[in-house]
C-alpha cells in the first residue's frame, strides 16, 4: 500500500522558525509605527456572513471570495430540480451562508457599525491578521497572505490621508526598501470618465486601468471595447493613460480637461492639498500623482494610493484610500473613512531577494550551555534560570552527549555563543563562554557573562 506524500494547498505556505523570526521582525516594525501614530489594535472572526462581503468589491472580487459549505447536511431541502438549476449564483447561496475574508476593511466597516456606540470618533485601528483569495497562485501573489492594515473613520480631514502617507514612508524606511508612493484620485478618474463621455462606465473603466501595468493598453482596450465602451472614448482615454511629466504639468493638462467636470476638479483640489503638505514634511521616500492608479476597489472615492519598490519587479507592496461611505451598507451613513492595507509576504518576498533582514535574526537562541553530566546540569540549570530571568534567549543541551555532537547542534542552530560549565567552573563559580564565530572564550563569573550578553 503507497502513501501518498502530505501537501498543502497551492497558493499557501509553511513557514519555518527562521522565517518566523523574519515574519515577525517585519510585523513588529509595522506594528509599533502604527502604535506610534496612535492606532488601536483589533480582531475580526476569519469568517464573515456572505451577506457582508458580497457586492463590496466588484464583480471580479465577488468571485474571488472562498465561501464555505453550510455545517451539517447542506443539500438539506433541496429537490431534485433544485440541485439541476442552471443559476449557480442561487444554488451557491442554497449550500452556504459564510465565505473567508477578503480583505480587512470590509470586517472593519461592519466592526464599527456594531460597536459604534463603543468607540471615540475619529476612530484610529489597526489590524493584522489573514485574508484569503481564490486567484491564481504567482510569485508574489498567494491565496491565504496576512494584511496588516490602518484606518481612520469618521472624518473627512485630508490630515488624515497626510498621515497615512507619513506613516507608509516611515514603515518602509525602517524596513530599508526604497519606494515610491504613488497617489491619485478617484474623483479625477470621474473626471476623466466624464471628459471621454463615458461616465456610466466608470466601474468597468477604473477596473481595466488597475491593470494597465500588468496587461499593457491594447487588452485595456480589449476589455473595455467587451464592456461596451466606444471606440472614440478609448481613442480619447489613451493619451490621457500615457500622460508624463511633473506633477505640475499633470495638473496643468488635467484643468484644461476638467473644464465641464465639477467632480474632476475637485479631485485636482483635494490631491493638491495633500501633495503642497508632503513637500514640506520631507519624506525619506519619494511620491508622485499616477493618473494610471485605479485601486479597482468599488468602495474607494477619493484619494488613493499604492507603493511600489524602487528597481525590483514586485508588484504593489500596500494599497489604500478614501472611502466615503463604507459603513452605510450596514446601515450608518456618511462614516467618512481613510486607510491602508500592507501586503506582508510580498514584503518579506523583497526582503529576502534585497538580503534586507539582519544577520542577527537567524538565532533564536542566544546561548546553549553544554551537558556534560548531572552535576554540571544542577548548575547548568541555575545559569539557564539566571539567563531567562534577564531576557537572553538561553537553552541546555537535554543530554550528556559527545561534545562534538553539541557543538553541531549549536553551529547548526547558529547558537552565537556556548556555555561550558565542568567540575572546574562549579567549583570556582565561574563559566567559560565561547564565541562561536570568533572561537574567543572567556573564563567569567555567571553576572558577568548577563552584562556582556545583554
Amino acid at each position: 500500500m503507497s502513501s501518498r506524500k502530505p501537501a498543502i494547498p497551492k497558493g499557501t505556505r509553511d513557514f519555518t522558525p527562521s522565517e518566523m523570526t523574519r515574519r515577525n521582525y517585519i510585523f513588529d516594525i509595522i506594528r509599533n509605527v502604527f502604535r506610534v501614530y496612535a492606532y488601536q489594535p483589533i480582531e475580526t472572526p476569519a469568517m464573515e456572513n456572505l451577506s457582508t462581503l458580497m457586492g463590496k468589491y466588484g464583480e471580479e472580487g465577488d468571485k474571488l471570495l472562498f465561501k464555505i459549505l453550510n455545517s451539517g447536511d447542506y443539500l438539506s431541502g433541496m429537490t431534485e430540480g433544485g440541485l439541476q438549476m442552471p443559476d449557480l449564483n442561487a444554488f451557491t447561496r442554497h449550500i452556504t451562508e459564510k465565505g473567508l475574508r477578503y480583505d480587512l476593511t470590509v470586517p472593519f466597516a461592519r466592526f464599527v457599525v456594531q460597536h459604534q456606540n463603543e468607540l471615540a470618533f475619529p476612530f484610529k485601528r489597526y489590524q493584522i491578521q489573514p485574508v484569503w483569495r481564490a486567484d491564481r497562485p504567482q510569485k508574489g501573489r498567494y491565496r491565504e497572505f496576512f494584511q496588516c492594515d490602518a484606518d481612520v473613520i469618521g472624518s473627512r480631514s485630508l490630515l488624515y490621508e497626510v498621515e497615512i502617507v507619513q506613516l507608509t514612508d516611515e514603515i518602509f524606511s525602517r524596513l530599508g526598501i526604497p519606494v515610491t508612493i504613488k497617489l491619485n484620485n478617484r474623483k479625477i478618474l470621474a473626471g476623466i470618465a466624464e471628459s471621454i463621455g463615458a461616465s456610466e462606465q466608470m466601474s468597468n473603466l477604473t477596473v481595466a486601468i488597475d491593470k494597465l501595468d500588468k496587461i499593457g493598453f491594447e487588452k485595456v482596450r480589449e476589455e473595455l471595447v467587451s464592456k461596451g465602451l466606444s471606440e472614440d472614448a478609448i481613442l480619447l482615454l489613451e493619451p490621457i493613460m500615457a500622460m508624463g511629466g511633473k506633477i505640475k504639468e499633470k495638473k496643468a493638462i488635467l484643468e484644461k480637461l476638467f473644464t465641464d467636470s465639477v467632480t474632476g476638479i475637485k479631485g485636482l483640489e483635494e490631491i493638491s492639498i495633500v501633495m503642497d503638505h508632503l513637500k514640506a514634511l520631507n519624506l525619506k521616500n519619494r511620491f508622485e500623482l499616477d493618473i494610471r492608479l485605479a485601486r479597482g476597489l468599488n468602495y474607494y472615492t477619493g484619494i488613493i494610493m499604492e507603493v511600489k519598490a524602487r528597481d525590483v519587479a514586485m508588484g504593489s507592496l500596500c494599497g489604500g484610500g478614501r472611502y466615503d461611505d463604507l459603513t452605510g451598507i450596514f446601515g450608518l451613513p456618511d462614516m467618512s473613512g481613510v486607510g491602508i492595507s500592507f501586503g506582508a509576504d510580498r514584503i518579506y518576498d523583497l526582503m529576502e531577494e534585497l538580503r534586507l533582514f539582519p544577520d542577527t535574526l537567524e538565532a533564536s537562541t542566544k546561548v546553549l550551555i553544554l551537558n556534560f553530566g548531572p552535576e554540571e546540569e544542577k548548575y547548568g540549570l541555575q545559569l539557564l534560570a539566571a539567563l531567562r530571568k534577564s531576557e537572553i534567549p538561553a537553552e541546555i543541551y537535554p543530554e550528556a552527549s559527545r561534545l562534538k555532537k553539541q557543538m553541531d547542534y549549536a553551529n547548526r542552530k547558529n547558537i552565537p555563543f556556548v556555555v561550558f560549565a565542568g567540575q572546574d567552573e562549579i567549583a570556582s563559580e565561574k563559566i567559560n563562554l565561547k564565541d562561536m564565530k570568533s572561537g574567543e572564550q572567556r573564563v567569567l563569573s555567571p553576572d558577568e557573562m548577563i552584562q556582556i550578553l545583554l
